[in-house]
């Protein structure tokens, strides 16, 4: 979570809040103390009394209720609490009646309009009595009752809305930490309801439906900075817990794709987290479609800023420009894919944020993008090949981890780094099979530090991560963990561990003397953890520093800090989710129209297809079968006229994600076309 400085002077310096921008029919004169309750009531209690008065029309009693209850932060302590003379300081336990808080907001809604105001009014009177002292348990109470009033959906109450969430934007960090930890014991709706709201109330303060229902907005431009804080301490709230309440997808908030996002960007650039509010300071609530267009756009200004750069030398030199010059020229033969790929980009280190351009020697193809795919795609197949030794792949958990092998050249590791970096930075996806805790260490640090000495790619990991790659053997070690017998008897394990290299075992100990340090049921969760530390982290150390190197080599920029690890997972490698459906509304025709035969023969084989085939048909046409950030629509997918032989096979322009068919006349022969041409679509040939 990126703190904010103070969104506004500290509220205890204050005089008083305004009440200029409140709603005429909520204004009301602040009230002495309330005299508290004796008797809470109890769930059962108001149940009754509105069971009493739905039948009834008498409201009285509920009403008497509501208006008592929302009248000052000690009556909603005095109502709320579990037990009024308890004093439950402590972050696991908010003391709050949880099952009549949601009774009582699940009712207000329901009510007539006059306890609903009753409501807002009484809520006017707390937020607006002076503060005195540091806020107490008791307050922080009362904010995270206040927060769940399901009446702050509606856009009449915003101004009420943003001064609740000011108060709790400026409350100090030891008392933030308090509300995470409540936050986070809500119900999974509750919680949903609340990110919703903010999300909502965000947007519609970017853009109003009907502008004149809010004040202007320079006099309220602490509303969103305070709302964000707010989402902010959702959001730790939310990762704190495994699995977490709700995916972190559901902290996007789409309004934020039509801002000027770039303008944002540079004004973090600029400012970082001082007084210039930006949404890049809490990254969580834009989209990974958002981020996308400010990674690329970023990408494009730094291509340009080194293209100009090459020209200007040129020029100053005398020295004719080339054309060529503009662009990360790779010429590589087939046969020796990997060499003259590590050679091409050790040479042109300087140009790895030039436009890329590859071309196969002894081939005619012209690199429109389609040439660059194949190379990606290639030269990925071969060095995660086992043969290589690069890498090893766990067929449990379908994904491939780094060989621990020592060697004394790690420079082809910087080589997948670089191509994974290029891939993000030319929009090409990857069919890398790599788990969640790779892009957590890509990340760690998102930026290069500049002291060399200084670790990259170590984090914190655990037995879940290790699960992740190795599920086997993280089963083992949680067996460890939860065996009841003698671990040191029963096991006989010390804080050391053995590895098979080039056919012989060597010996590591896990800490200094770790060979003769028995594993107990006192050490043995510090046994795991360094277990897990040294597969993860230690033993691959040199391996990963290389690939970290190379990948922040090419994509060295701030916007990396806005991204998630499972966000950079999407952006190299995109979803591996089809949705041919989805390709079949957004897909183009050239020559034909959707209604026709052909096309109709098409979509019932393509739809019917399994998996393997539909990856194929994407790889055909696409040169890859990932689903890219934007989802199908963004592949811009065609499929054309081929005004040939029906015997002919069908045609692909990966360059332009284009498919060309030939009119065939029935449905058995386009199945048995199409299979043979997406099975058999590698290498290009003279077109």
């Amino acid at each position: 979570m990126r703190d904010l400085p103070p969104i506004c002077l500290d509220v205890r310096q204050k005089q008083r809040m305004s009440m200029d921008a409140l709603p005429s029919e909520v204004k009301v004169p602040a009230l002495p103390e309330p005299t508290l309750p004796s008797q809470p009531k109890s769930v059962k209690d108001f149940e009754e009394d509105l069971e009493k008065a739905e039948s009834t029309g008498n409201w009285k009693t509920v009403h008497a209720f509501y208006i008592t209850t929302f009248d000052s932060f000690p009556e909603l302590n005095a109502a709320f609490k579990k037990d009024a003379t308890a004093s439950f300081n402590t972050i696991e336990d908010s003391g709050v009646n949880a099952d009549l808080v949601n009774a009582v907001f699940d009712a207000l809604l329901n009510t007539p309009q006059d306890i609903q105001k009753s409501v807002l009014k009484g809520i006017i009177n707390s937020l607006l009595r002076e503060w005195k002292g540091p806020r107490t348990k008791d307050d922080l109470r009362a904010y995270f009752i206040l927060l769940q009033n399901p009446q702050f959906n509606i856009t009449s109450t915003y101004v009420i809305y943003a001064h609740l969430l000011r108060q709790i934007a400026t409350l100090v960090e030891a008392d933030h930490h308090f509300l995470v930890h409540w936050l986070k014991k809500l119900s999974q709706k509750k919680f949903k309801q609340l990110v919703e709201r903010l999300l909502q109330f965000v947007s519609l303060r970017l853009f109003p439906a009907k502008p004149e229902e809010f004040p202007p907005l320079t006099k309220c431009s602490w509303w969103i900075p305070s709302a964000s804080k707010v989402l902010a301490l959702l959001n730790t709230a939310n990762n704190l817990i495994h699995p977490p309440l709700i995916p972190y997808t559901d902290f996007y908030n789409s309004t934020l794709d039509h801002i000027d996002l770039m303008e944002e960007y540079h004004t973090w650039q600029s400012f970082g987290n001082s007084h210039r509010f930006s949404f890049c300071q809490y990254p969580f609530v834009i989209s990974i479609a958002a981020k996308k267009i400010i990674i690329q756009r970023d990408s494009e200004q730094q291509m340009i800023s080194i293209a100009r750069q090459s020209l200007v030398d040129k020029v100053s030199r005398r020295q004719r420009p080339d054309m060529n010059m503009l662009f990360l020229n790779m010429k590589v033969r087939r046969t020796h894919l990997v060499s003259d790929s590590l050679d091409e980009l050790t040479r042109k280190r300087a140009d790895l944020k030039k436009k890329l351009k590859v071309t196969f020697v002894g081939e005619a193809g012209l690199d429109m993008g389609g040439l660059t795919k194949e190379w990606f795609l290639l030269l990925i197949r071969q060095i995660f090949h086992p043969d290589y030794g690069m890498f090893t792949y766990h067929k449990d958990s379908n994904c491939h981890w780094f060989s621990s092998f020592k060697c004394d050249n790690y420079s082809e590791f910087r080589l997948v780094g670089i191509l994974m970096g290029l891939a993000v930075y030319n929009s090409i996806t990857l069919d890398i099979r790599f788990p969640p805790c790779c892009y957590k260490k890509l990340l760690s640090p998102p930026i290069v530090p500049s002291d060399q000495n200084t670790p990259v790619g170590i984090c914190g990991v655990t037995i879940d991560d290790l699960c992740q790659i190795m599920p086997e053997l993280a089963h083992g070690l949680k067996e460890l963990l939860s065996y009841e017998g003698n671990v040191e008897e029963d096991f006989y394990s010390t804080f050391q561990v053995f590895q098979e290299e080039f056919g012989i075992i060597k010996s590591y100990n896990l800490k200094p003397g770790g060979d003769k340090i028995p594993v107990t049921n006192q050490n043995r969760r510090e046994y795991v953890q360094l277990y897990t530390d040294f597969l993860l982290n230690k033993s691959i150390y040199k391996q990963f520093a290389a690939f970290y190197c190379g990948f922040h080599s090419v994509c060295a920029s701030n916007a990396l800090m806005l991204l998630r690890p499972e966000e950079v997972e999407i952006l190299v490698c995109g979803s591996p989710e089809l949705d041919m459906h989805a390709l079949q509304r957004s897909t183009q025709y050239d020559g034909y129209a959707k209604t026709d035969p052909t096309i109709r023969y098409f979509w019932d084989v393509v739809l019917g297809f399994p998996l393997d085939l539909q990856k194929k048909l994407l790889h055909f046409t696409t040169g890859s079968d990932r689903v890219p950030v934007g989802g199908m629509a963004d592949l811009n997918f065609k499929i054309s006229k081929n005004e040939t032989s029906t015997n002919w096979l069908p045609v692909a322009h990966t360059c332009f994600n284009q498919l060309c068919l030939p009119p065939y006349k029935s449905k058995k022969d386009l199945k048995q076309k199409l299979i043979i041409g997406i099975s058999n679509s590698e290498g290009f040939g003279l077109e």
